[in-house]
């Protein structure tokens, strides 16, 4: 049985690591967190990149740890059942709670690392964070100037187009694929649902809202994902 994994935001908010589109998202509650989000804006615009380090350096991602869906998923893939994550999150959680690195492919990227936009220079987050925190409010590399930002996929960005392949090898090649805390929404993530049923493979979803794909499934869950997900993983 070889199980896949296609997990969204739903999946780390019981981390403490708010959402995007719901009722308590950042980007409902705070409009100006698309604008954040947009690498023309970000690059051209000082004021919003102060605003993104200032965001950044406050997030709760530093001090989140996994979930007991994480930690199940990491488990299950340590055992061979899980062979794959594909992850629209950037939070870095399935690595934390045990999942081998091999096995995920992050489809935004991560948050955890920077890159500079000229040189190249990349490096943890966790330096630069450490900079903000000590007064600079948009730290620029130490090697050339250029503008630092995280290896997050913005706005304007095309995804890399290995991640995706890979990621379409994995729901493929799976027997199930459980699309956890994700509204199947946004593209190209969503597209692996279907892409998984056409190559075979059983559909369940695990998500508090309702999904566009919630018909074609062959199993939906509403539950807290922290119940849920330990409790499909053992009974797979």
């Amino acid at each position: 049985m070889r199980i896949a994994l296609l997990t969204g935001a739903g999946l780390s908010t019981g981390a403490g690591i708010p959402d995007f589109r719901g009722p308590q998202g950042l980007w409902t509650q705070d409009p100006r967190a698309e604008r954040m989000s947009t690498l023309s804006w970000y690059l051209g615009d000082e004021d919003v990149r102060r605003l993104v380090w200032r965001s950044r350096a406050e997030s709760p991602v530093w001090d989140s740890a996994p979930t007991r869906a994480h930690l199940a998923i990491a488990q299950a893939a340590q055992r061979g059942t899980v062979s794959g994550v594909v992850t629209q999150n950037t939070d870095g959680l399935h690595q934390l709670a045990g999942t081998p690195a091999h096995l995920v492919r992050e489809l935004h990227g991560s948050m955890r690392a920077w890159r500079c936009e000229d040189c190249r220079a990349t490096g943890p987050m966790a330096e630069m964070i450490e900079r903000v925190r000590a007064g600079e409010a948009d730290p620029h590399c130490a090697r050339c100037g250029g503008i630092v930002r995280g290896t997050t996929i913005l706005f304007e960005e095309a995804l890399d187009p290995q991640v995706v392949t890979d990621a379409i090898d994995i729901v493929q090649a799976c027997d199930v694929l459980i699309a956890a805390g994700t509204s199947l929404t946004v593209t190209p993530a969503a597209d692996l649902f279907p892409i998984a049923l056409e190559a075979g493979a059983r559909g369940i979803i695990a998500n508090a809202e309702p999904t566009p794909y919630d018909r074609a499934a062959e199993r939906v869950e509403r539950g807290d994902l922290e119940e849920v997900i330990p409790r499909l993983l053992a009974e797979l």
